[in-house]
């Protein structure tokens, strides 16, 4: 069917590790392959699987003290591309950007940091940018990529492999993209209160 996806390359950045090593484990085990960053990657290293690092591929290191790691248009280009699409499928042959079909991320957690008296320099370092585009991109391209927005859709996720293997249905990837643009507007809307205090 047309509108089943396979989940064959997983872009996986995440600040919170808990829950993760169970998701990573039925991803493996459908032969899903991973890209991460910095402690994400060390992380799935140390549960035995095999890892490529973003900055292999974009070839650019994490920079701006890790402000900058996953911006780049071999990442955004392989999770925005549309792959009906003759002319972007030509554009990711040339740019040689890699196919992107499940994001795994969360977002720097900025109101547990506001709500620690931590001080304003602090709390600006915790407004996650990379994170939040990732999520948009993702959600946006629902049509071809599942969207994983936060810790509490893991185990949803997890059920769908147990029963699908590593594929997802449309309405499956539309209700993540939900789910992500739920959790982006909460974030935003937090950033929002605090700047106008």
């Amino acid at each position: 069917m047309a509108e089943e996806k396979k989940i064959k390359t997983a872009l996986i950045s995440v600040f919170h590790k808990d829950g993760l090593d169970e998701l990573l484990k039925k991803l493996a085990d459908e032969g899903v392959r991973f890209l991460s960053t910095g402690g994400t990657q060390k992380f799935i290293e140390q549960q035995g699987y095999e890892c490529q690092k973003v900055e292999d591929v974009t070839t650019y290191p994490s920079i701006l003290g890790g402000r900058v790691k996953t911006l780049h248009p071999k990442v955004f280009g392989g999770i925005l591309a549309r792959r009906d699409n003759e002319g972007d499928r030509q554009q990711m042959a040339q740019y040689e950007i890699p196919e992107i079909d499940l994001v795994v991320v969360d977002l720097y957690p900025f109101e547990q940091t506001v709500a620690s008296g931590a001080s304003a320099e602090d709390i600006i370092e915790k407004i996650d940018i990379g994170g939040i585009s990732l999520i948009r991109a993702g959600a946006k391209n629902f049509k071809d990529v599942v969207i994983i927005p936060s810790k509490a859709e893991y185990a949803e996720l997890c059920r769908i492999i147990s029963a699908q293997g590593a594929c997802t249905t449309l309405e499956q990837r539309r209700h993540f993209a939900e789910r992500a643009f739920a959790v982006s507007s909460h974030y935003d809307a937090a950033i929002h209160s605090w700047f106008a205090k």
